[in-house]
Order: structure tokens, then C-alpha cells, then sequence
């Protein structure tokens, strides 16, 4: 070969092992190189070895299928190393792509249809020019290096180098680890298995664990009070294990905590661990009213298709109206009918025509106002159990909506005074910098809760904030717990003793370790709002078998007639 032959041939096989080797710019949706060998490499380079060997050359139909397959290759690696920086976890091809079509369509509706199209225009020009790109490397390798390497015993010699090491590699030798890249393809088996077990009804089935015996709390240590559950978006342990984010949350917290004193309430907290980290709210979500461990989201998919209990049915049975309330959705949610609400209440209902704050839209702290107005409180209103989903601590957290002291301004013409609406919305989303725009958005929460828990209530309720999982990794940093804060707020000294008895913790700061599972806090709730004290409901209902059958309305079973509601004075907000 000439000189020229072997310089092209060099470069086009640093490329191709660059291509499949590179990590992430932690933690961004860049990319950086490594050096170290890419297993997948060394086999394209022995696949075109015995091609050569056997035929002479390489066909093109051969040169096609082999870019084909390495181009799905290097989107693999892309997703392999950016979703752990970006979302602290594995991508999860079963359910990250029935989430991936509902993030673009959120995304694209703040761009004008011409940028949508130019960027959907060059997202398709850049995956084209890439495959085109590879295929060109890996016909050089073909027609130059292939057929020099078989006449040469360094080239060969040092093939059969680079095989031992990715053989060591995949046996999982770690001296091998500072010069061989993790490979790609167990990835590929990983999600093939995932998908496997998903479209099995037989295998999903054994995916899901039994339901918690707990649902058979009467629910009679609420008095009939109103239960209201607010899972606060993104809330999690780092607002409290950073050094940082502590003290700049410290004020706001503090206002919340003298709030609800205020009140005459009194509020305890605990960590709990989630289900998922930085997104996937619904695992969270339904792992709470489920009693269910959904970590694996296989159970998620298999819950949906049951007729298991939940909070919501069993509140149902104990005579409680339930709500559904979640601000965020602006599109049909057929999983919506398993939920089972008595009412539902997503962001069309609420005719929100104020300032438009980032993807979601609309304020929080409008959003609860809202629901209030739309459903009244009276004097024979049934106790109502309401889920509540924030959304304006979603990443990338920002615009960020002002606060409105007045609360009777919220749902005027004119919510907020237009200096502090446009000041909001001239701040734009930055997805390499998260963290302050993150601890700004807790703050914002911290504030419209102080604020409602101020509001004047026709009758007592519990309110539960939960966060539904950690910030994205770009918050956390790299290692992050799945620890979330939890905090039960209300005036009832007995619940509230209960649940320090089970392990919470007298105020806001809620103290490591956890106290389990998400799913574990459906039963510790359940006890603690049980009216029978000598044995927890837990023991009590499991019995033998421990599983509580779930068929409809009512299957759980309420396990003593519920309290009448109680009545009190004329409301601002419930009224």
C-alpha cells in the first residue's frame, strides 16, 4: 500500500473505533472521545478479515447491511452513555419509547412549524450523512486495510491481540477495563429481553407482585377528613443532602414550616426511595396508589392491564369522592380508565389564559386555585381524596412563574403584574445548567404551599407532598441516591404520632435512612390512618396469604363504614 492507502486506512479505523468508544460530556447531550478499543470495532474488522479472506472482497449489498448495523451500533453508545448522565439511570427501550413521541410532541409545541420542520429536516440529514459517513470508513477498511492486513503477520498479529483482549473484556477481566471500551451489544440483548418479557402475557403476569393487605385500613383515624396527596415534581433528596441547595432552600422552608404552624397544623417527614430517577413520574405515581414495587417498568404495563386495588378504589369504598388533577396533560390518557377517578381534571379543563411559563404552561399555584373554583366544597360534599401532579419543577425548570401574594388575583384577567411576567419569561430554558434554575423551582413550590396552607378552609384535610423522584443527573451529579422527601401535614396529633411511631420525623427535614420503597409507604399511610390500635392493618388483613383480591370498585374493601365529613367555616378557597 502506499503511503496515502495507509494514512486513509488509519483514519477511517480510528473513526470507526472512536465511533463506538466515546462517553459522555457529563452531564450534557455531548460526547467526547476515548481511545480505548470498542469491542464491536474489532468484530467489524474480523468480519471484514474472513469476508475478504473467503470472497476476495466485500459485496455491496455486504458493505450495506454491515454500515446498517454498526450506525445502530453508535446510536446504541449515544443512548448508553447519555441517558445515565442526563436521567441517572439505563435506557429502557420499552418504556423510554412510548415516553420519547410525547417529549417531542411537548417540545415542538413552543417552536413555529418552520423550525420544527427545518430541525426535524437536519435531525434526518445529520442520522443520513452519519450512516453514509460509516459506510464510506467501512468500505476503506474493506478495499484497503482488509486485503493488506491478510498479507502482512504484524497486522495479523496484532488482530489476534485485540481479539484476546475483548474476549478477556466480555469475561469480565478488569485489567482489560483501561484499554477495552464497554462493549454495546449486551445492551441490545438487554432491551431484546425487555421487549420479550413485555409482549408475554405469561411472563409479564409473573412480573407482578401481590397486592398490599393493608387496603383493608377503614380509614377511621381521618375523621372523615379530605386527603390530599401532591406529588411534587422532580422533589428530591438532593434539596436537602446538598450542602448548597439546602441552604438556599433553607428560607423558603422555613416559611412553609412557620405556615403550617400558622395553621394549627403540625407536619412530619420522612425519605423514601423511588421507583425511578429523573423522569418517569408514572412509575412513582402509581407505585404509591398501588402498593406495588414498579422499579421494573414491565409491572407498570401489567398493573394497567389488572384490576388490582389502589388508594383510589379503596377511598372510594370508604365513601370518598376521588380526583384526579393533573395539569400537566393536555392530550387524551387512555391509561386514565384503570385509575378509575370519580373525577378527572387535566389542562384543557382548566381554561387557563394567562402567560404561557415553559413546555407545561400553566402555574401551580394557579392550577390548585383553579381546581378549587371548579369544584366547591358544601355542606353534603362526600370526603375527597385528590392527586395532585405539579409540574413547574419539571426540568429544565425554568421559565419559572412569579408568585401571586393575592390569591383572589389568580384567576382574574390578569394574574400577575406584566413587569413580573415578562421578567419570567425573558429567562430562557439552559439545559447545561440546571442546578440553580432546579433550586429556584423548589423554592417557587415552597412558596405556593405556604401560601395555600395560609388559605381560609371550609373543613380539615391531610395534605401528603411527595416527591415523585430526583432531579436529572445534570442537578444531582453523578451517584445519586433515589431517595424522595415525603411530608404528612395536617391536626391530627394521634395520625401524625402514629406515623413518627413508623418512622418519621417531627417537622420539615426529613432524616436518612429510609423508610423503604415507595410502594412501602402505601401500607405505612394505610396503617397509620386505620382507627384500630391494637394490631397494624397490615397484620391484621394478611392473614395466611397476604394478598388482598382487587375486582372493581369496592373489591378491597373499606373494612368499617367511613366518618361523615365535618363542616366549618365559609371558605376563600373550597368554597
Amino acid at each position: 500500500m502506499s503511503g496515502r492507502s495507509i494514512g486513509k486506512a488509519l483514519v477511517a479505523m480510528l473513526f470507526l473505533n472512536a465511533a463506538l468508544s466515546f462517553n459522555n460530556w457529563w452531564p450534557s447531550f455531548a460526547i467526547w472521545p476515548d481511545a480505548r478499543l470498542a469491542p464491536e470495532f474489532v468484530l467489524l474488522w474480523v468480519v471484514l478479515l474472513i469476508a475478504v479472506r473467503r470472497a476476495g472482497r466485500v459485496s455491496q449489498a455486504l458493505l450495506g447491511w454491515l454500515a446498517a448495523v454498526y450506525f445502530l451500533f453508535v446510536v446504541g453508545r449515544y443512548a448508553d452513555v447519555t441517558a445515565p448522565a442526563l436521567f441517572g439511570r439505563d435506557i429502557n427501550l420499552y418504556w423510554d419509547g412510548a415516553q420519547l413521541p410525547r417529549f417531542l410532541w411537548v417540545t415542538a409545541q413552543h417552536l413555529p412549524l418552520w423550525q420544527g420542520l427545518a430541525i426535524a429536516a437536519a435531525a434526518t440529514l445529520a442520522l443520513w450523512g452519519a450512516y453514509w459517513i460509516l459506510r464510506a470508513a467501512i468500505g476503506v477498511l474493506a478495499n484497503t486495510a482488509a486485503p493488506f492486513a491478510l498479507q502482512s503477520r504484524t497486522a495479523l498479529a496484532l488482530t489476534g491481540v485485540a481479539v484476546v483482549l475483548v474476549i478477556a473484556n466480555t469475561a469480565g477481566v478488569r485489567a482489560t477495563w483501561p484499554v477495552v471500551s464497554r462493549p454495546v451489544m449486551p445492551s441490545f440483548v438487554r432491551q431484546g429481553v425487555i421487549l420479550r418479557d413485555a409482549l408475554s402475557p405469561v411472563r409479564l403476569a409473573l412480573a407482578l407482585p401481590a397486592s398490599p393487605a393493608a387496603f383493608k385500613s377503614n380509614l377511621s383515624a381521618l375523621a372523615g377528613s379530605d386527603v390530599e396527596l401532591f406529588f411534587l415534581e422532580s422533589y428530591g433528596a438532593f434539596a436537602f443532602d446538598n450542602p448548597a441547595a439546602r441552604s438556599a432552600l433553607a428560607a423558603s422552608r422555613a416559611a412553609l414550616a412557620r405556615s403550617i404552624e400558622s395553621s394549627g397544623r403540625q407536619v412530619v417527614s420522612a425519605f423514601v426511595r423511588s421507583p425511578t430517577f429523573g423522569g418517569a413520574s408514572d412509575l412513582a405515581h402509581l407505585s404509591l396508589l398501588s402498593g406495588i414495587d414498579l422499579s421494573d417498568p414491565l409491572r407498570h404495563h401489567m398493573l394497567l392491564a389488572s384490576d388490582r386495588p389502589t388508594l383510589i378504589r379503596h377511598f372510594q369504598a370508604c365513601g370518598y369522592e376521588t380526583y384526579g388533577f393533573y395539569p400537566a396533560l393536555s392530550w387524551e390518557w387512555p391509561e386514565r380508565a384503570f385509575y378509575g377517578y370519580d373525577h378527572f381534571l387535566e389542562a384543557r379543563g382548566l381554561g387557563y389564559h394567562g402567560p404561557e411559563f415553559g413546555y407545561w404552561k400553566i402555574p401551580d399555584q394557579y392550577s390548585i386555585a383553579r381546581f378549587h373554583q371548579l369544584y366547591p366544597l358544601r355542606q353534603d360534599s362526600a370526603p375527597r381524596f385528590v392527586f395532585f401532579a405539579t409540574i413547574n419543577s419539571h426540568a429544565p425548570f425554568r421559565p419559572l412563574p412569579p408568585y401571586q401574594p393575592d390569591w383572589s388575583k389568580l384567576l382574574s384577567p390578569e394574574p400577575y403584574p406584566a413587569l413580573e411576567v415578562k421578567r419570567a419569561l425573558a429567562e430562557r430554558s439552559d439545559w447545561t445548567e440546571l442546578r440553580a434554575p432546579y433550586v429556584r423551582s423548589i423554592a417557587y413550590s415552597y412558596r405556593w404551599l405556604a401560601g395555600y396552607m395560609a388559605q381560609p378552609r371550609r373543613r380539615d384535610f391531610v395534605l401528603i407532598l411527595l416527591g415523585d423522584h430526583q432531579p436529572m443527573g445534570g442537578v444531582t451529579g453523578e451517584g445519586a441516591s433515589w431517595d424522595v422527601p415525603v411530608h404528612v401535614i395536617g391536626r391530627n396529633g394521634q395520625l401524625l404520632d402514629r406515623l413518627v411511631a413508623a418512622g418519621f420525623r417531627p417537622g420539615l427535614e426529613p432524616a436518612h435512612p429510609t423508610l423503604g420503597g415507595m410502594h412501602e409507604l402505601t401500607a405505612l399511610l394505610l396503617d397509620a390512618f386505620d382507627g384500630r390500635p391494637a394490631v397494624t392493618v397490615t397484620q391484621a388483613a394478611a392473614g395466611e396469604g397476604g394478598e388482598v383480591p382487587g375486582a372493581g370498585r369496592h373489591a378491597a374493601g373499606c373494612g368499617a363504614a367511613s366518618m361523615p365529613p365535618r363542616h366549618g367555616q365559609h371558605a376563600a378557597i373550597g368554597n
